[in-house]
């Protein structure tokens, strides 16, 4: 009998063992440090109308164009959303947020879909980790943001980050407007020389052919007009105040003027994480300013700045860093013989679980031996060691599973007492 073959799809993956601790442990600790920060966690549904995206994003991105997984159940068309703050605005907008006037930090993380060619740190379906943050035009507040994304990567165990930086100004007519008519009159002459893709953008997203990665791209784009070179002179001021913040802050950055970002919602500071464990596609995270968005989405002209790493992206640098043994250790395994001490150890585990230590034991009918070998496997650091004839006598014995650690038979009654002598910490 041929019995089906189910596999997850093209550009999904599971999440279990080591590489699953890893993901368990990049998710906590952002929990914990962003609540250090000021951020409250945000959660959003995983689709929105398909407008949303469209006028956030920006209908000439690739994004919009190209990536979207789109579907009409009736008369709406939604969209499994694609990135976090365009939803994270939404919420802010829908909920009155902008009504506190204040400044309002949010977190978030989730999965994300877009329909890319699946490659290294790059699925269909990804997960990223977000923080916006909405209400303040501060340039300091660019330099806490772009330090809490370091100082992230530094909690999960990831060094040699880099930091790249660059400002793409505001929407008034002498600064971005200015800079992409600029822009395009010096590609002009060598259009043809460009790729197909950034021969499209040339009259809809000018910008996005100074971040192609095709070679040939890259090296006319040096010769380009820079856009921190032609701000308008309060952006200018705003740049160079949030860098001198930066390094006030311990956070060295290079400047790549080539950095946009590819969702048009973007104004401003935009900065990008990297990491040498990517490989070429080297982006670890990124962000940056957003001050038309809210606008955009129905409300006042508000100033926000935010950004997103990605999950799978900091697995690789995690793994790369040997962060791997991230899962807490089993503290209790409790071996067995016979059918009235096994039922008696399930009844102890469930004590120790419930005072707050974590434990298990065997169910699988091993023999003793075996079940000592798993506690082993299991990296277990206590073993209790139970049979018939020793629940009769209301004994246990306790051994520590360190290299050289000793044994003790003791009441049953005492048995927590010695486990938390031979855990650390007691």
């Amino acid at each position: 009998m041929n019995r089906p073959q189910f596999r997850a799809i093209e550009g999904t993956r599971d999440y279990f063992g080591p590489e699953g601790d890893r993901f368990d442990k990049a998710l906590s600790l952002a929990a914990e440090l962003f609540r250090n920060y000021g951020y409250a966690r945000v959660r959003t549904p995983v689709f929105e109308g398909t407008d949303l995206f469209a006028r956030s994003i920006g209908a000439a991105t690739d994004i919009v164009e190209k990536e979207m997984y789109t579907f009409s159940p009736g008369s709406d068309s939604l969209t499994l959303r694609p990135e976090g703050t365009a939803g994270a605005v939404r919420a802010y907008l829908q909920h009155g947020m902008d009504k506190q006037n204040g400044l309002v930090k949010l977190w978030y993380e989730g999965p994300m879909f877009r329909r890319e060619r699946p490659q290294k740190g790059r699925q269909r379906q990804f997960h990223q980790i977000g923080v916006e943050a909405i209400g303040s035009p501060d340039p300091l507040l660019d330099a806490e943001i772009v330090s809490l994304g370091l100082r992230y990567y530094e909690r999960v165990g990831i060094a040699g980050v880099g930091l790249r930086l660059n400002s793409i100004g505001c929407r008034k007519e002498e600064c971005r407007p200015r800079y992409r008519r600029l822009l395009q009159e010096a590609i002009r002459p060598n259009l043809g020389r460009f790729c197909k893709n950034c021969q499209a953008r040339f009259e809809r997203n000018v910008l996005r052919t100074l971040d192609c990665k095709i070679p040939q791209c890259r090296e006319l784009a040096q010769s380009l007009p820079k856009s921190h070179e032609n701000l308008c002179p309060e952006c200018a001021e705003h740049f160079a105040a949030a860098g001198e913040a930066l390094l006030a802050l311990g956070a060295p950055f290079v400047l790549d003027p080539t950095l946009v970002r590819g969702l048009d919602y973007y104004a401003r500071t935009v900065f990008e994480f990297t990491h040498p464990a990517l490989g070429a596609q080297n982006a670890i995270g990124g962000g940056g300013r957003y001050d038309g968005l809210v606008e955009e989405l129905g409300g006042e002209a508000t100033p926000a700045i935010g950004f997103a790493l990605g999950v799978e992206r900091i697995l690789i640098a995690m793994e790369a860093a040997g962060t791997c043994a991230c899962s807490i250790p089993l503290q209790v395994f409790g071996a067995t013989r016979g059918k009235a001490a096994h039922r008696a150890m399930a009844g102890l585990a469930a004590r120790l679980r419930a005072a707050g230590l974590s434990a298990d034991l065997d169910y699988q009918g091993r023999s003793l031996k075996a079940q000592l070998r798993l506690a082993n496997r299991r990296n277990a650091m206590c073993c209790l060691i139970l049979g018939d004839d020793e629940l009769e006598r209301g004994e246990i014995t306790v051994k520590d599973m360190a290299e050289g650690g000793g044994q003790a038979t003791v009441s049953l009654f005492d048995c927590l007492e010695k486990i938390r002598e031979i855990l650390p910490c007691g």
